[in-house]
């Protein structure tokens, strides 16, 4: 998993910045009931989609919160007074307390599958009854967008997707949560080069390949060796599950 206190100053930059997260605003807005209440934004990252979020609902207070504490200082400069600093596995507010609960590129990075039912156990504890969770799902998925640079990793060992759509509803449902929507939207400024890739690859990302393995200098030849080095191919298209805390009777 990534330092992500180190992360914080490139992180918008290097995510897509405003414009990915204006997206992925809209996506979740569309899929959390209009009115007044509390909404939960946890993994807030440096605050860009949370600051949207309060923006474009004013009638519901955003609280943010994030484990990195370069994080949490960047989100709350944004949001001065609504950002804390908590673990999603155990979140330090009340049952009942939120209207709409929001995880936002968090499971996918969870190396233990326990994590992730952790986390959205306790998003489902902290919902009001007639509340909605809203998550990204298949995250790494999203990003094979049948491109060239697709063709040559093809044949890496792959980490386990902790965010599956069916296990993350898996979890939801076992927790008394009823699966109530879905939507897309894209990773605006996401679309990777063959050059970042090669860069990302040897960091270790998209791979279960250890430091130093052989095959990752192969993947890295054969990717030097495609066209547009710098063209960033198409933008990955993300996926948003929403669900339900039923109304008692």
């Amino acid at each position: 998993m990534l330092d992500y206190d180190q992360e914080a100053d490139a992180y918008d930059a290097s995510r897509g910045g405003e414009a990915r997260a204006a997206a992925a605003t809209e996506a979740i807005l569309g899929l959390i009931p209009d009115g007044p209440g509390r909404l939960l934004d946890i993994a807030c990252g440096t605050g860009t989609v949370t600051r949207r979020l309060a923006a474009g609902r004013p009638a519901l207070r955003v609280t943010g919160a994030d484990l990195a504490p370069a994080m949490v200082r960047m989100a709350g400069a944004r949001l001065p007074g609504a950002v804390v600093r908590a673990d999603s596995r155990r979140l330090p507010f009340g049952t009942g307390t939120f209207h709409a609960v929001t995880s936002i590129w968090l499971l996918h990075l969870m190396a233990d599958p326990e994590d992730v039912r952790a986390i959205v156990a306790e998003c489902a504890r902290v919902l009001r009854p007639g509340g909605v969770y809203v998550t990204t799902v298949d995250k790494a998925a999203a990003h094979d967008v049948g491109s060239d640079i697709d063709a040559v990793l093809a044949s890496r060992p792959h980490r386990p997707a902790r965010d599956a759509a069916a296990a993350v509803t898996a979890h939801a449902v076992r927790h008394g949560l009823r699966p109530a929507g879905d939507t897309v939207f894209p990773g605006i400024g996401q679309g990777r080069s063959p050059r970042t890739t090669v860069a990302d690859l040897r960091r270790g990302w998209f791979t279960l390949l250890p430091p130093g393995d052989p095959r990752t200098a192969d993947f890295a030849t054969r990717l030097t060796r495609l066209p547009d080095q710098d063209r960033p191919r198409p933008d990955p298209v993300f996926a948003l599950r929403a669900y339900r805390k039923p109304v008692a009777g």
